[in-house]
């Protein structure tokens, strides 16, 4: 007899969401999440029976998506990884659970809840994380699975059929958007940009892309690294033990690094030299210090954030069209998950009525020692037609599923082996 659940992916889903609405920038650094602390986390939820749970972690927000029944099991041990209590955690952190959390997840991966409206740098990171999970785990969630893959569709949709990516203003761009409109005679200032992952690279083809021939330099703790993207952009890269020498003839340096505290501080800038410095890096990797300094000009994400507003007023307007998408698409992944929860039922019943047509074709058979392949063929299009009525109203009427699929099994099993076992 097949066993019925009545609990589902969705009802257990939920994500707990530490962004710049209710975190600054030295805030969402105290509850950054680094990928040495991959091993350890996913190692203790799995130990402890707690499901499935990763982490997305970029300059705007962390954010911790799960399967588990008791999702503050997980924060518990996200806090004991990365060194914070959970009281301090929950009094930033945002909650969404069931539907709330699949939608929060698909309206992040568009670009809707990024500090720059439209900004698709996101999915990419959405990804990268829970592929990162995956592989520590050694194993896959077919929840998750189809949820990363909706969102990464949204992403895809929405870029295509909607202009909220018009206008460049992701994080790298909004960097040399500043530079751009604050500083004169650019193609005579030396620039050294630190850091090449994700968004210092973004920030390279930015620079490249909109300066002309831009006198840039590039370094990076791992020299292989600077040195590939040095010959993709055909820009020169520095040894990183150069770099406080390089930093002496810098007009602007722009800071890209993933450290956990401050690697750039007032020692660093004792020539009195002007200098214009960027600080991408979540948490602050340039300490706040050096704004002390008459010769320093420091910006941070959040002052970036707010140089763009006028494209982001524009793509405000593409709101509406993206939620349509959003809701369009949250619609057609909680249908396969009902159709995913109740496929038990379904092949269940299906298999019950093949068992009918075999036994009715074996009677057929010895009566008459021949079956027509047209019969077989006709046969076989009745078992799907009613199993897809079947399949239909058991989808339509969830609540009722469980008790019509027990009636079917008690009328189509249960009675005739009845009266079989009458008979005999």
């Amino acid at each position: 007899m097949i066993q019925y659940s009545t609990v589902h992916q969705t009802s257990n889903f939920a994500v707990l969401s530490i962004s710049y609405e209710k975190a600054d920038v030295e805030t969402r650094g105290k509850f950054a999440f680094f990928d040495e602390n991959i091993k350890s986390f996913v190692t203790k939820v799995h130990e402890q029976d707690l499901g499935d749970a990763f982490v997305v972690s970029t300059c705007n927000r962390t954010e911790i998506y799960t399967t588990t029944s008791n999702y503050l099991l997980i924060a518990e041990e996200y806090c004991k990884t990365i060194g914070v209590q959970l009281t301090d955690f929950l009094n930033f952190a945002n909650i969404a659970t069931k539907e709330e959390a699949l939608k929060h997840l698909f309206r992040v991966a568009a670009g809707l809840e990024s500090q720059i409206i439209g900004d698709f740098e996101i999915i990419g990171q959405i990804k990268k994380a829970y592929a990162r999970f995956k592989r520590e785990r050694q194993n896959s969630n077919p929840f998750l699975e189809r949820s990363i893959n909706s969102a990464i569709q949204i992403s895809k949709r929405i870029k295509n059929e909607t202009g909220i990516s018009n206008g460049a203003a992701s994080v790298s761009y909004a960097a040399v958007h500043y530079i751009l409109n604050n500083q004169k005679r650019l193609t005579e200032k030396n620039i050294l940009l630190l850091g090449v992952g994700e968004i210092g690279q973004n920030t390279v083809e930015n620079l490249v892309k909109h300066v002309y021939q831009p006198k840039i330099k590039i370094a990076n703790r791992t020299q292989e690294k600077a040195a590939k993207i040095s010959e993709k952009y055909n820009i020169p890269n520095i040894d990183y033990t150069d770099f406080d020498k390089e930093l002496e003839n810098t007009d602007i340096l722009i800071v890209a690094t993933g450290a956990r505290t401050p690697i750039i501080n007032k020692s660093h800038l004792t020539n009195g030299k002007e200098i214009l410095i960027i600080d991408l890096s979540i948490p602050n990797n340039v300490d706040k210090n050096v704004s002390q300094l008459e010769n320093v000009t420091l910006i941070d994400v959040d002052e970036l954030s707010k140089q763009i507003q006028a494209t982001i007023q524009q793509r405000e307007k593409e709101i509406p069209k993206a939620e349509v998408i959003i809701k369009e698409m949250t619609k057609d992944f909680l249908e396969w998950e009902k159709k995913r929860k109740l496929a038990p039922n379904i092949h269940h019943f299906k298999a019950v009525l093949k068992n009918m047509e075999r036994n009715e074709m074996h009677n057929f058979y010895r009566k008459n020692k021949y079956i027509n392949i047209n019969d077989m063929e006709l046969s076989e299009k009745l078992i799907q037609k009613i199993t897809n009525r079947f399949a239909k109203y058991i989808i339509d009427n969830p609540l009722k599923a469980e008790e019509i699929s027990k009636l079917m099994h008690e009328i189509l099993v249960e009675q005739p082996n009845n009266e079989f076992n009458e008979k005999h």
